[in-house]
């Protein structure tokens, strides 16, 4: 859940507090670059740019979601899917240090295809390892990882946390440490007994 649904709701819920230090950043990006401070269409456009694409990534996620789980198994498909996350937080973390709003734009991109990735991964790779009588169980975990990852992105956005203009970079690039904490410890998992039968016929493995 960590590297599952824990990332869609927390990418959610994450954007809200530092909405208007972002659209400074790209007011003053504009003037430092043309000369000129944008219009407030030009402003609101930029920042639906950063709000939207992110359903985008999300989609692009989704779509390879099932290649990638057949291709090659849940597990490696689901530590895959914090490569996109680590970039996500790479491009947001150092935006304002490098003056480009447009990092934030490609971050939430990258930020889409690892939800898209993860929601749909985490839910076939947890209900495949799941026995039998839990499956119904571990199934709601999604959804409860989801709600975790929306409360502590809201608890981090607070002024007394992250949420200040100072600290936004930091918050938006605050996605890495749920990949880094998943990428050492996935590997220690096995893998789902459905894809060692079906996809990899390795009865033995599956057993």
């Amino acid at each position: 859940g960590i590297g599952g649904a824990f990332q869609y709701g927390l990418q959610i819920s994450i954007i809200n507090s530092p909405a208007e230090y972002i659209k400074s950043f790209i007011r003053e990006t504009y003037l430092r670059r043309y000369g000129f401070s944008p219009s407030e269409e030009m402003v609101t456009l930029m920042w639906s740019f950063v709000v939207s694409i992110y359903s985008i990534g999300g989609l692009l996620g989704s779509l390879s979601a099932g290649y990638l789980s057949v291709r090659f198994g849940r597990k490696k498909a689901m530590l895959f899917a914090n490569i996109p996350s680590l970039l996500s937080a790479v491009l947001m973390g150092f935006s304002q240090l490098c003056g480009s709003f447009e990092m934030i734009i490609a971050g939430r991109l990258f930020a889409g295809v690892c939800a898209g990735l993860a929601l749909n991964i985490h839910l076939m790779y947890a209900g495949e390892c799941a026995p039998r009588k839990l499956r119904g169980l571990v199934a709601v975990t999604v959804s409860t990882a989801v709600a975790v990852g929306k409360f502590v992105g809201f608890a981090l956005g607070l002024r007394e946390v992250l949420g200040v203009e100072a600290l936004w970079p930091i918050l938006m690039a605050v996605t890495a440490l749920p990949a880094l904490v998943h990428l050492l410890t996935l590997p220690f998992f096995p893998d789902s007994p459905r894809y060692l039968l079906i996809d990899k016929k390795d009865k033995e493995g599956c057993i």
